[in-house]
C-alpha cells in the first residue's frame, strides 16, 4: 500500500516520495490517477526498485481526483519547474498536456509516455518514447478471450462500459473491444446481437450503480466489458442480488485485488494485464541509459495478457511481492 504522502502542488495535489534518493539522475513521473487506484501500487514497486538500482532521485506524483486531466497537467507544470532530468508522463488527453511537454522538452528535460499516450503517438506529442500498453490491441484481445464463453445459441446483448469518456486510455480500449464484437457479430448474421456502449465511471461504486441499473433494465444481458478493473463493482452487485457466477460474463483490465477476488469467485472470467511493474521499471532504466550512455529511447509495449482464474493462484503470490 502507499505509505508516504507529501504535499503538492499549490493545488494541494498529492505526491509520492519514492524510497530512492541519492545524487544523479532527477525523475518526475505525472499520473492522472489519486492514491485510491490500486493499479499505481504496482507501477510505484517497479518504479521504485530501479531508482534504487540506478542511484535516482524519484517522485511520483498522484491527483488528489481520479482521473483529474487539470490536476495532472498542473503538477506536469510544477514538476518542469523544478528541472528534474526526466519527466514520465501518462498522456491521457490529446490536447491538454502538448504545450506543456514541448516546454518541457525545448528546456531539454527527457520527457517519456508512459501508462497512457497521445492516440497519435510521436505525431501527436513531443514526448520521446512510450511505454505502456497498446489499447487498442488489448480491447481487441479482451473481446476475443471472452467471446469463447458466449452462450453457443441464441441472442446476446453485450455492453461495453467506457469508464472515462474522452480520455485516451478507456476509448482505445472500448474501441477494441467494440471491433471485435462488431466483427463477432457480422460473422454470426443468424444470431440477434445488440451492442450497447455506456459511460460506465472510474468509481467502483458509482459504476456499480451505472451498470446495475442498467442490468436492472436489461435483465438479459450477456456480457458487460470495463476498460479499467471497476467491474469488479458489478461481480458485487451481481453477488448481493443472488445471481450466480458467469450468469452475466464479466471481464476488464488490471490485476488489482478487488478483481482477483473475483476471479476466484468466478464472476469475473477474463481479465488483461498490462503489467505495471514494468511500466516503473523500465522508464527509468531508459532514462538512466540516456542520460549516462546517449542511447535514445524506444517504444515498449508491455503487452496484452490474457489471464484467467486458473492463473489467479499465480498470481496472488507475485501480488505479494508487489509486482503484480
Amino acid at each position: 500500500m502507499i505509505r508516504k504522502f507529501l504535499a503538492g502542488t499549490a493545488l494541494g495535489l498529492g505526491l509520492m516520495a519514492s524510497g530512492a534518493s541519492a545524487e544523479g539522475l532527477n525523475i518526475a513521473f505525472i499520473s492522472h490517477s489519486s492514491a485510491s487506484n490500486t493499479f499505481w501500487q504496482s507501477v510505484k514497486k517497479g518504479y521504485d526498485d530501479a531508482c534504487g538500482k540506478v542511484g535516482a532521485s524519484c517522485q511520483l506524483i498522484l491527483t488528489q481526483t481520479e482521473g483529474s486531466v487539470e490536476q495532472a497537467v498542473a503538477n506536469l507544470q510544477a514538476a518542469i519547474a523544478s528541472r528534474p532530468d526526466a519527466i514520465f508522463v501518462a498522456i491521457v488527453d490529446n490536447n491538454a498536456y502538448d504545450n506543456v511537454i514541448k516546454e518541457a522538452v525545448d528546456s531539454g528535460i527527457l520527457v517519456l509516455a508512459v501508462n497512457v499516450d497521445d492516440s497519435e503517438g510521436a505525431k501527436g506529442n513531443a514526448r520521446k518514447a512510450f511505454i505502456g500498453q497498446g489499447f487498442t490491441a488489448a480491447g481487441y484481445s479482451l473481446a476475443k478471450a471472452q467471446s469463447e464463453n458466449f452462450p453457443k445459441e441464441g441472442p446476446l446483448n453485450l455492453l461495453v462500459g467506457v469508464n472515462a469518456p474522452g480520455q485516451t486510455w478507456s476509448e482505445q480500449r472500448a474501441g477494441g473491444v467494440m471491433k471485435f464484437l462488431e466483427e463477432y457479430k457480422a460473422e454470426h448474421a443468424d444470431r440477434e446481437i445488440t451492442i450497447t456502449r455506456i459511460d460506465s465511471a472510474t468509481d467502483l461504486a458509482l459504476t456499480a450503480d451505472r451498470i446495475g441499473a442498467y442490468l436492472n433494465a436489461n435483465p438479459d444481458t450477456t456480457a458487460y466489458f470495463d476498460t479499467g478493473y471497476w467491474h469488479a463493482g458489478v461481480a458485487k452487485v451481481l453477488k448481493d442480488r443472488g445471481i450466480e457466477p458467469g450468469k452475466v460474463l464479466l471481464g476488464g483490465f488490471d490485476l488489482v485485488p478487488e478483481v482477483l477476488q473475483q476471479m476466484e469467485a468466478g464472476y469475473v472470467q477474463v481479465q488483461v494485464d498490462q503489467q505495471p511493474y514494468m511500466q516503473g521499471f523500465m522508464p527509468v532504466m531508459q532514462a538512466y541509459l540516456w542520460k549516462t550512455a546517449g542511447l535514445t529511447p524506444s517504444d515498449i509495449d508491455t503487452g496484452q495478457g490474457i489471464v484467467t482464474p486458473k492463473d489467479v493462484p499465480t498470481i496472488l503470490e507475485m501480488a505479494k511481492q508487489g509486482l503484480r
